[in-house]
């Protein structure tokens, strides 16, 4: 024998379902619905914009980074300060720009932080920057860097020296 349902009863259930439903991939504890061990939740990262992108390579010294870092993969900070001939905290600044933007990914090796071009960046990013660094390393001020960071004596290779 089934019990009569009030209206506020039925709107709370329905609400419970539905809440149900929306959750029904969520992980439960350590284990998943199914017993099995749910796949990690990820944070979603909004995709990169054009104009944020463009807007942090708007700046020389961000850009005078992003070919340094470019061409040689990985560039601690304080080789960039040597090549750029310029403060810690300015290409510290500039280089938070660029990670916050989405352009580069950190590194950090003790009180060392390494920057490199970020994983995630579009293909569309990735070919700009291509073809930047293509266009425009053997220029001033680029060439100028480059030559500048060979010069870095006791340059890091594992580990920074300064």
């Amino acid at each position: 024998m089934s019990l009569p349902i009030a209206s506020h009863d039925r709107l709370t259930l329905q609400r419970d379902a539905d809440v149900i439903d929306r959750h029904a991939g969520c992980q439960l504890g350590a284990q998943g619905m199914s017993g099995a061990p749910a796949p990690p939740i990820e944070p979603d990262t909004p995709p990169l914009r054009p104009d944020d992108f463009f807007q942090a390579l708007a700046d020389s010294t961000r850009l005078r980074c992003l070919v340094l870092i470019a061409t040689h993969e990985e560039l601690c900070v304080c080789e960039l300060v040597h090549a750029l001939d310029l403060s810690q905290p300015k290409i510290s600044r500039h280089l938070k720009l660029l990670r916050d933007a989405g352009v580069v990914d950190d590194r950090r090796e003790r009180i060392w932080v390494h920057y490199r071009i970020a994983k995630n960046l579009p293909a569309w990013a990735r070919q700009v920057i291509q073809t930047t660094v293509a266009a425009n390393v053997e220029s001033s001020p680029f060439a100028d860097d480059a030559m500048q960071l060979a010069t870095m004596p006791d340059r890091p290779g594992e580990h920074c020296a300064n």
